[in-house]
């Protein structure tokens, strides 16, 4: 992350966890104040730390591009009208698993996919979760990989993000807000014109982003 990703303070152990009302406000701001927050993984096997550096935002029932376009509402989805502060997890052309944070209040089915994250701590693990990374850039630089690299599945779907084993934290570094651009979403042509909402966020020049060079809208 240009203009000083390494901080003091990114490997910090006393980080604030964010707090439920975090989730409640605005899904697109979320999506932008999510930038920079450091998302820690916790299991038995080790603990890892990555910054969020790009995310895109899904806003529930009159969103073409989200699974409760419309009022949808089964099995899998049902963890979005629950309460915020939740992991949504679903799996992608059979194989690769998505990780959203829920947001708004029971029944406003809105959520903020993760698509990249800049490790910070427990690469290690990371690597062993995703052998074929090359470099520590390609860990989590993309929806999929991500999970992967954090040890995600279906299973974790409805996980509370305000626990321990899975949560955002605050460790005080702030993107400048020229760092911060904004753009189309990836991969949902299915959606319309939806699919032209500048409704992804990222941090601009970071090697670990899912697209490497995005056009920023505006």
């Amino acid at each position: 992350m240009p203009n000083g990703s390494r901080q003091p303070g990114v490997h910090s152990l006393t980080a604030a966890k964010l707090p439920r009302e975090f989730y409640l406000q605005d899904t697109l701001t979320a999506a932008q104040a999510l930038l920079g927050k450091v998302l820690v993984r916790r299991t038995p096997a080790g603990e890892c730390r990555a910054r969020i550096v790009e995310t895109e935002a899904y806003l529930g029932v009159t969103d073409k591009a989200s699974h409760c376009y419309g009022g949808t509402r089964t099995a899998r989805t049902q963890v979005l009208y629950g309460p915020p502060g939740h992991a949504y997890i679903y799996l992608i052309y059979g194989m690769y698993c998505c990780l959203n944070l829920v947001t708004q209040p029971e029944d406003v089915p809105q959520c903020v996919l993760l698509r990249a994250l800049e490790p910070l701590s427990g690469q290690q693990w990371m690597s062993q979760n995703r052998p074929r990374a090359r470099r520590e850039e390609d860990l989590c630089s993309g929806p999929g990989k991500l999970c992967q690299a954090l040890g995600l599945s279906r299973g974790d779907s409805g996980l509370d993000v305000c626990g321990d084993s899975l949560f955002v934290a605050d460790d005080g570094f702030l993107p400048a807000p020229e760092q911060i651009a904004a753009g189309p979403r990836i991969h949902i042509a299915y959606a319309g014109e939806a699919a032209q909402y500048p409704w992804r966020f990222w941090v601009r020049g970071n090697p670990c982003l899912s697209v490497k060079e995005p056009c920023a809208a505006g």
